[in-house]
C-alpha cells in the first residue's frame, strides 16, 4: 500500500498527481500479423516456427498460436524487434488474442496498432514502465518583462515520478509517442498545466504546450481541456497555447484548424522555437501567433552576427504582425541585454527562475487536495 497526493476535485479530471491506466498488454496466446509488404510475413513465419509456435498463413496475414501460456509469443516479439527494421515494424499491424466473432474481429483489425507500437507498449523497444507507473504533475517557469523584470507569465512543463525518480517531459513524450499514447499524454499535460496553476496563478498568463498531431478533431479532442479551463475559472485570455515550430510545419492546414478553435474559445497562441527552420518567416505570416518565442539555441549563440541577424528579422516581423516576442534560454545578464536590444519584449531562462512546482496556499488545499491511498 502506498500513499500518493491526488486531486479529488472536479477541476483536473484526475490528472494531477494521479496514475493513468495505459492498458499495457499482458501475455497473449495468439496473434494476427498483417501487412502488404511481401517479404516481412515470410520472415515472421520462419521465426515463429523456429520458436515452436503454430503458424497458419494467408495472403497478407499470419496467424500465430502459442499453446505454452504466451512465453513463445513474448520471445517472438523480442526477436522481431531485433531482426526487423523500424520501417518494417511500422508497416505491420498486430491483433493479439483476437475475438472469434467476425464483426468484433473486423473492429479490432481497424484499430490494430502497428508492430512498432505493440513492441513499445510491451516494453520491448522502450521502457514503457515510465508511463505505466508514473504519477504526473506540472512545474512552472517564470516569464518576465525585460523592461522591469516583473513576472508576467509562467510556462507549464510536464513531469513524472517513477519509483521515486523524477522523469522529464522529453522522456515521457518519447515513450508516449513510441507506444501510440501521445494523444493521451498531451491531454494530461494540457489539463495538468491548468489545474496545477489554479491556486496561485493570479492575473499572470499561463503558457501550455501542445502537439497538434495529438488532436484529431479540435471540437472533440479539446473538449475535456475546455472543461478543465472553464471549471478552473481562469480568464480565457490568460491561456496561451504553445506549439513548437517543428510540429507546426508538419501539417499546416490541420494546425490552422486547431488554432482557430483555440481562438474561438478566447485562448491565445504562441509559436515556439522560432528561427530554427528555413520556413520561420513564412510560418509566422501563415499562423499569425499572438506570441512568438525565439529559439533557445539561437539566443544562446549571441553575440554571433548570424544569430543576431536571424533573431532581429524574426522579432521585426513578429512585431509587424502584432505579436509579443519572448526570448528563451536567458542565463546571463549579457544575454538579457542582447535580446532586449534586438527588441524582445519578454524573457525566459534560468536567470529569471528555474521550473518549480509551486506550493498552493494552505487555505487552497482544504477541500481540494488530500492524500489518497492506492494499492499496488
Amino acid at each position: 500500500m502506498s500513499v500518493t497526493l491526488s486531486c479529488v476535485g472536479t477541476i483536473c479530471g484526475g490528472v494531477c498527481g494521479c496514475r493513468q491506466n495505459w492498458e499495457v498488454p499482458g501475455r497473449a496466446s495468439r496473434a494476427l500479423l498483417a501487412t502488404t509488404i511481401g517479404h516481412v510475413l515470410p520472415h515472421v513465419t520462419r521465426t515463429a516456427k523456429a520458436l515452436g509456435l503454430t503458424v497458419d498463413s494467408a495472403p497478407q496475414v499470419v496467424d500465430v498460436l502459442d499453446d505454452r501460456g504466451g512465453r513463445g509469443l513474448e520471445r517472438l516479439f523480442q526477436k522481431l524487434a531485433r531482426e526487423l527494421t523500424g520501417a518494417e515494424t511500422e508497416a505491420v499491424r498486430v491483433v493479439t488474442d483476437p475475438p472469434d466473432d467476425g464483426v468484433a474481429l473486423t473492429a479490432r483489425l481497424l484499430t490494430a496498432p502497428t508492430l512498432a507500437v505493440e513492441l513499445a507498449r510491451r516494453g520491448v523497444t522502450v521502457e514503457v514502465g515510465v508511463l505505466a507507473e508514473a504519477e504526473f504533475w506540472s512545474v512552472y517557469q517564470p516569464i518576465v518583462s525585460l523592461a522591469d523584470r516583473s513576472v508576467v507569465a509562467h510556462e507549464a512543463l510536464l513531469r513524472g515520478l517513477v519509483d521515486g525518480r523524477e522523469v522529464g517531459g522529453g522522456d515521457l513524450f518519447f515513450v508516449a509517442e513510441s507506444a501510440g499514447w501521445l494523444h493521451r499524454l498531451d491531454r494530461i499535460g494540457r489539463e495538468s498545466a491548468i489545474a496545477g496553476a489554479v491556486p496561485w496563478l493570479g492575473s499572470h498568463d499561463l503558457f501550455v504546450n501542445f502537439n497538434p498531431t495529438s488532436i484529431y478533431r479540435p471540437q472533440v479532442c479539446l473538449a475535456s481541456t475546455e472543461r478543465v479551463a472553464h471549471d478552473a475559472g481562469i480568464d480565457p485570455q490568460q491561456l496561451v497555447f504553445e506549439v513548437a515550430e517543428s510540429h507546426a510545419i508538419a501539417d499546416r492546414g490541420h494546425l490552422v484548424s486547431v488554432l482557430e478553435h483555440y481562438r474561438s474559445l478566447g485562448w491565445r497562441v504562441a509559436l515556439d522555437d522560432v528561427g530554427t527552420g528555413w520556413s520561420s518567416l513564412s510560418l509566422l505570416a501563415a499562423v499569425r501567433p499572438e506570441v512568438v518565442k525565439l529559439d533557445k539555441g539561437l539566443v544562446q549563440e549571441l553575440p554571433d552576427d548570424g544569430a543576431r541577424a536571424v533573431l532581429k528579422a524574426v522579432t521585426d516581423l513578429a512585431h509587424q504582425l502584432g505579436a509579443v516576442v519572448v526570448a528563451e534560454g536567458i542565463e546571463t545578464e549579457e544575454l538579457a541585454e542582447e535580446v532586449a536590444a534586438l527588441g524582445a519584449d519578454l524573457g525566459q531562462g534560468w536567470l529569471f527562475g528555474r521550473p518549480v512546482r509551486p506550493e498552493p496556499p494552505a487555505e487552497e488545499l482544504e477541500g481540494r487536495w488530500q492524500p489518497v491511498a492506492r494499492a499496488r
